[in-house]
């Protein structure tokens, strides 16, 4: 991922290739071609506009609810490249759009995309927007517009083989900043026309940089920052023992009574954790539960 400025920092720019990451998570959550796309395109928005937070230790979450098939897809990334994402439904199918595309507004339906910051605050800054399209980049440049108040354009896409393996993901979001003059704005839409789709600028095999450069060159283009970016959750076993612990004590007897193992899974990379009853016993003693 790059993070770049232009027309003398009047102009932001992010642009990220993510295939790598969202074959990750595809591979681990069995999603379906286009539930696949959707998750991708909301995981690759999520990585941009985390690169976008201020603090080490901020989070955002992007929530999409929506009618569709999916029901609903969620993305949380962190300032330093790393991102994680599940769907409620990954099998969710839908046939294709009447172009022949992937329908990734159609699997995802009418309904709300839920935007949250954790910034350490006493409460997390938290916004919600009705979806425009479902197709995640008009969702989330309306999001901008409306409740941040920044002119962008977010491009998303996610490319699949024939084997149903990721083999493009990316995008880039271009933010105006204020007072940008009207000539600045009415050459960069002009140029923004020009692109067809982000899946061929990544089948061409452009880099960040280089997307960037097809959009942004002629405004003087500075690249300002390079992020390595990864699928990562942050999961532990640690972590799932103090969630087993929270069912509390009478929950957890009846499981050790009924001499019943407990299996957790982490909704974000599907991970499971299984404990015996033995450990579960050890636990509520060490927990006091």
């Amino acid at each position: 991922m790059v993070r770049a400025t232009a027309a003398g920092a009047q102009i932001r720019a992010f642009a990220v290739t993510s295939g790598e990451l969202v074959e990750a998570a595809r591979a681990a959550h069995d999603t379906s071609p286009v539930v696949t796309a959707a998750l991708g395109r909301l995981m690759t928005g999520a990585l941009m506009m985390g690169s976008m937070l201020k603090g080490e230790k901020d989070i955002l979450t992007l929530q999409i609810r929506g009618e569709g098939p999916v029901h609903g897809i969620t993305a949380t990334a962190d300032a330093a490249g790393h991102v994680k994402g599940y769907a409620d439904q990954p099998q969710a199918m839908m046939p294709p759009n009447r172009v022949g595309k992937l329908d990734v507004g159609g699997v995802i339906g009418a309904g709300v995309l839920h935007v949250m910051k954790d910034m350490g605050l006493k409460e997390p800054y938290a916004s919600t927007v009705a979806l425009q399209t479902g197709e995640v980049g008009d969702d989330l440049t309306y999001y901008f517009a409306v409740s941040e108040q920044v002119p962008s354009v977010v491009a998303l896409g996610v490319l699949m083989n024939r084997n149903n393996t990721v083999r493009q993901a990316g995008g880039f979001i271009i933010q105006l900043m204020p007072f940008t003059p009207e000539e600045v704005i009415s050459r960069l839409e002009e140029k923004l026309k020009e692109i067809t789709s982000v899946t061929e600028l990544l089948e061409e095999g452009n880099a960040p940089e280089e997307i960037l450069e097809i959009v942004l060159g002629e405004f003087g283009l500075e690249i300002t920052d390079r992020i390595p970016v990864a699928f990562r959750c942050d999961c532990s076993r640690a972590r799932v023992e103090k969630v087993l612990l929270s069912l509390g004590r009478k929950e957890l007897q009846e499981l050790v009574d009924e001499g019943k193992e407990v299996e957790l899974h982490c909704h974000f990379c599907n991970k499971r954790y299984v404990f015996p009853v033995e450990e579960v016993g050890r636990l509520m003693k060490a927990g006091n539960t």
